[in-house]
């Protein structure tokens, strides 16, 4: 039986990359797992891994930007499930722009989907979750641009600061309902939003020198966390932020 047996998870973000691997590790051990993708989204190939390892998922629909999405979304896995055990708050964007090229749009756009989005899905689940008085687990995926600047993401660094400390806050008042709320802040991973580190030698190199295993992350090693964390091995973490970035951050300086 696997640690998540006849519990449900809801990802966000689950198209590809983190969240698809995500969606996947916890469907192969045993959760009915929701994911989500925006209304332009794709999510066969994730429904199909999911499928590949015996698991059981179901696609919502929802743009993070949007409260009645968010609550339509989390009214969809309640009615079809009963219950919401846990949450993965992980879609994102980050258009790469320099600061002085970042419009209001831009900015409104990264706030909005990245920091407001994981409020308000944080929230809606949250509450479900203190009906149920079952307790719960919540991962945000943030980022190590919470505390190593980029100078072509201003506004991506600010947001994911935000959603580092939104997951402690989140932490000291649900733990009384026996909610745990931790984050992640991955480094650099083979997803799609890192894909232009292979169109770009320089930045690529840039990175696989001050990460200390010289290697990009796959998203399938940020699946392992956010299921440690989720699991009852983590019983007893919450408010926690692990860094996991290969390295990155300790050399970060060199």
């Amino acid at each position: 039986m696997g640690r998540f047996e006849g519990r449900v998870a809801l990802v966000t973000g689950a198209t590809s990359g983190i969240g698809r691997a995500t969606a996947v590790r916890l469907a192969a051990e045993g959760a009915l797992v929701a994911v989500n993708r925006r209304a332009a989204g794709d999510l066969s190939e994730t429904l199909k891994a999911i499928s590949d390892v015996g698991g059981t998922a179901f696609s919502v629909v929802a743009d993070m930007r949007d409260p009645e999405q968010v609550l339509r979304m989390i009214d969809e896995v309640m009615n079809r499930t009963g219950r919401l055990d846990y949450l993965v708050s992980n879609a994102a964007v980050n258009p790469h722009k320099s600061w002085d090229s970042t419009t209001l749009a831009d900015w409104d756009l990264i706030c909005e989907t990245n920091l407001r989005g994981t409020w308000l899905v944080c929230t809606e689940a949250a509450k479900r979750m203190i009906a149920a008085g079952q307790g719960g687990a919540i991962v945000c995926v943030s980022s190590i641009s919470a505390t190593v600047a980029g100078p072509d993401q201003t506004a991506y660094c600010a947001t994911k600061a935000g959603i580092s400390m939104l997951a402690k806050a989140l932490a000291a008042v649900l733990g009384e309902h026996d909610i745990r709320v931790n984050c992640v802040e991955p480094g650099a991973i083979r997803t799609r939003m890192s894909a232009r580190l292979d169109r770009q030698p320089d930045s690529l190199r840039y990175y696989l020198d001050r990460i200390a295993l010289h290697r990009i992350g796959q998203p399938e090693e940020m699946a392992h966390v956010i299921a440690f964390l989720l699991s009852d091995d983590a019983s007893y973490v919450t408010g926690a932020t692990l860094v996991a970035d290969g390295g990155f951050t300790v050399n970060a300086e060199i």
